[in-house]
């Protein structure tokens, strides 16, 4: 059981250990409840890949962190293989614990959203299991999806309107499974959030051309980073995209627009 403590009064949640979404990548793209929390933070917490790294999380909040505030990284290795991950897991939550246990009041950053494809999430679930008496919230952050939609030149690209369909998913690893989506999507009146583009770019871009698609997708890479790209997927050669790229696919519009 997660356990929450609550403000008086306010009905604003606070907490030993505080979940916080950072966003994309602009530090402007903080909410204030996630600035908030920081500060009140004794401890600041964030994923790293290896030992001695910075990560993503902690250069994003980095100009809301203090220089009196304690740092903790914690070694969530990108690998395949279950097990690794699985004992990363663990011994993240049993230092949060610790930190917890001692008193002090520790936020654990995670970039975008602290709720969706986030690593974060799986370090509360061995906290719930593993320390089901510490006191947990989450605060949610803006996602590289909605940024890229808001950002979206020459825009508008609203993600979805009225009664569409908004499926958010990486990007499928076989042409046959993006078909079949695609097909689906179609079918429902559903909008793409695809992440996790990368080198199935190459073999997507042709995809969508055959299927008259690229005018109508909005390609993004670094999205709320200084090298940010947003642009019609049209302009985008076939080529290999950064790992942190994403396509947005339309395929229609509401029959009632302005």
């Amino acid at each position: 059981m997660i356990g929450w403590v609550f403000c008086p009064g306010d009905g604003v949640p606070v907490s030993a250990l505080t979940l916080v979404g950072v966003g994309p990548g602009d530090p402007r793209l903080l909410t204030v409840a996630a600035v908030e929390a920081i500060a009140a933070a004794d401890v600041v917490a964030h994923p790293v890949a290896e030992a001695g790294g910075d990560g993503i999380a902690a250069r994003i909040a980095a100009p809301w962190i203090r220089p009196d505030q304690r740092r903790l990284p914690l070694v969530l290795p990108m690998v395949a293989e279950a097990e690794p991950r699985r004992q990363a897991w663990h011994r993240a939550a049993d230092l949060l614990a610790a930190e917890v246990a001692s008193g002090a009041a520790v936020v654990l950053l995670c970039e975008g959203d602290a709720s969706l494809f986030a690593s974060g999430s799986y370090v509360l679930l061995a906290l719930a299991q593993r320390h089901p008496t510490v006191a947990l919230a989450v605060i949610p952050g803006i996602t590289s999806v909605a940024a890229a939609a808001a950002a979206a030149a020459p825009g508008p690209w609203p993600l979805a309107l009225q009664h569409e369909g908004l499926l958010l998913r990486p990007t499928p690893d076989t042409p046959a499974a993006l078909e079949a989506l695609l097909a689906q999507a179609a079918a429902d009146g559903t909008v793409l959030a695809l992440l996790k583009l990368g080198r199935r770019w190459r073999w997507v871009r042709p995809l969508l051309e055959a299927r008259g698609l690229l005018a109508t997708s909005l390609y993004g890479e670094q999205v709320g980073w200084p090298g940010q790209r947003l642009l019609p997927a049209a302009q985008v050669p076939a080529a290999a995209a950064p790992y942190f790229s994403l396509l947005l696919v339309r395929q229609g519009w509401p029959a009632v627009l302005p």
